[in-house]
């Protein structure tokens, strides 16, 4: 059974294994609120789940440590599933998606697991991974339906009030809800009138709709880059422990979480995974209801692969407004890119990318498209200058990306 008290001896079992990770605020993300960064991302692994993992086989007895491990994740559960049982000499076999990013693959490795990559998604590694526990009688570490490994994720709100007393909201991103369970659970029972809001990506929204229609349930897919939340449906245990403590939950675009990754790496010199932003991204585009307030967003997680580092930049530059394109049909001859170059000079935009196209059979045989793409200061900017050209007799076709 879950307990307070279950909540504090993990705090005391972890005290020599983990950090007590930094509570920083971040005032300029968010003019509605005072934000504060709770930065998991800076954790031993990279992420608050050594915290759940390392407690749970802190509790195993030695009959279950003798049959050995057997876990399933994205990435982060895993490497404190593996590092655990490494600082405890038990053999452990880990079950990955095979989408999962590479970085949490060989990180997973490096601990001294051994991973068996499992088609398709989390939910798909989960169900290899008790189909071998079956077969080979393992010990199952999982990820977010259990209380031990709850009880360890709740020493992050543990941390949050011995950190600031003041706190108002606590806003965490949720994948299966090990995460919010904990903090909520903690939080609730030492303030209860501090809020707690979950956060989910639009495209694995389980707990959200569960939460909203109040029963349990499964999506049919999950489609996002926040690997490390993209799960299809809850645990019953986990479940309950938000439909209990979580005052609401709202979810996030992939757009919007780029631009919060984004955010982080230039204003708060943080780096987060796509699951670790979405606390970030609610702050950010004012989805939290909430005014004038103390509000602890937790950044869960720091392990993006740079493989997709660029292409999350670049999204994050394009919902910011600090990438932009247009489109102009042109009159093709000497001296019209001059004058379209000029005009965005003058409006203090630099240009990045021109593509040039008289192929299109629906123009004029004279004329030509001329696609342009620009760093600017923000959209306002890009709207100026869309303005300018209008106005001195250039037609814009579309304004895109």
């Amino acid at each position: 059974m879950l307990t307070l008290d279950k909540v504090y001896h993990a705090a005391f079992t972890l005290k020599d294994a983990i950090r007590k990770t930094d509570l920083i605020i971040a005032p300029s993300l968010s003019k509605n609120n005072n934000i504060y960064l709770k930065t998991e991302n800076l954790q031993t692994t990279g992420s608050f789940k050594i915290r759940g993992a390392y407690y749970k086989i802190s509790q195993l007895n030695e009959e279950e440590k003798k049959k050995g491990i057997i876990a399933c994740s994205a990435g982060n559960h895993a490497q404190g599933v593996a590092l655990a049982s490494e600082k405890n000499n038990i053999p452990c076999l880990i079950c990955m998606p095979d989408g999962a990013p590479i970085s949490k693959v060989e990180a997973t490795k490096s601990y001294g697991a051994n991973v068996c990559l499992v088609s398709d998604t989390y939910d798909d590694a989960y169900n290899k991974a008790l189909e071998l526990q079956k077969e080979e009688g393992y010990t199952f570490i999982h990820p977010f339906n259990d209380e031990d490994v709850i009880a360890g994720q709740g020493t992050i709100g543990l941390e949050i009030l011995d950190q600031l007393s003041n706190v108002d909201a606590v806003v965490i991103p949720i994948g299966g809800g090990g995460l919010i369970s904990g903090v909520a659970y903690a939080v609730k029972h030492l303030k209860p009138q501090c809020k707690v809001y979950g956060v989910q990506a639009a495209g694995a929204p389980s707990m959200y709709k569960s939460f909203k229609e109040n029963n349990r349930q499964a999506t049919k897919t999950v489609n996002t880059f926040a690997d490390g939340i993209a799960v299809k449906e809850p645990g019953d245990l986990t479940y309950e422990l938000v439909s209990e403590y979580v005052d609401d939950i709202i979810t996030v675009t992939e757009d919007e979480i780029a631009a919060a990754i984004l955010t982080l790496m230039e204003k708060q010199k943080l780096v987060a995974e796509g699951a670790g932003a979405v606390s970030v991204a609610a702050a950010m585009f004012n989805k939290i209801p909430l005014k004038n307030k103390n509000v602890v967003c937790i950044v869960s997680g720091g392990n993006i692969d740079v493989n997709i580092l660029n292409r999350v930049i670049d999204r994050g530059l394009v919902m910011s407004g600090r990438k932009s394109a247009l489109t102009i049909a042109l009159t093709d001859k000497p001296g019209q890119l001059v004058g379209v170059s000029n005009i965005i000079s003058k409006c203090g935009a630099n240009v990045v990318g021109v593509q040039y196209d008289n192929g299109d059979p629906e123009m004029p045989i004279n004329s030509c498209f001329i696609k342009i793409t620009m760093e600017t200061k923000d959209s306002e900017q890009a709207k100026e200058i869309e303005k300018a050209l209008t106005e001195n007799g250039f037609r814009i076709v579309s304004e895109r990306v």
